[in-house]
């Protein structure tokens, strides 16, 4: 039997309860998930990848199939990498599914043994988004509602800057 590694990436800035429920219906299809945090530098992020990868490893620390790496670079090149043959990616509406049809075409092109799954997300995270909850944090309003306990109860305490 083939072992099924496959990669989840993003900004994760910060993860969402949407992230969380991805990763954890991925878990019932591949024998190791990383999750990849990637590093854009087109987008200014809030949190620091370091303080993010802390926090998904806090959330995920009794899942022995979860990993959490950070790169940059081409996310097809990251899998490739690390032999990963599977991409996760979660849809939230139709804009999504266009904008990873195509990401999903060109990674394809670039490395023709990786295939990208699709999830839907639940009803209940589909107007969620990072961005969203960015706007929230930066605003200090309450996030309990979009985001792990583990990061809802440090946030507060966070001195936020920008960082490219």
């Amino acid at each position: 039997m083939k072992f099924k590694k496959a990669v989840f990436p993003g900004s994760f800035d910060p993860m969402t309860l949407g992230h969380v429920d991805v990763v954890l219906r991925a878990l019932d299809l591949f024998d190791e998930v990383i999750i990849a945090i990637g590093l854009n530098s087109v987008k200014k992020s809030l949190f620091s990848a370091e303080q993010r990868k802390k926090w998904i490893e806090q959330i995920f620390e009794q899942e022995p199939k979860i990993k959490v790496e950070i790169y940059s670079g081409l996310t097809a090149l990251f899998c490739k990498e690390i032999e990963a043959h599977y991409l996760i990616r979660g849809l939230r509406n139709t804009q999504d599914f266009e904008y990873e049809k195509t990401i999903a075409q060109m990674n394809q092109q670039i490395d023709e043994q990786l295939t990208t799954i699709l999830l839907m997300c639940r009803p209940e995270f589909s107007q969620l988004s990072s961005t969203v909850v960015r706007e929230l944090v930066m605003a200090k309003h309450d996030v309990r509602k979009f985001v792990p306990e583990v990061i809802a109860k440090e946030i507060p305490n966070i001195n936020i800057i920008l960082k490219p």
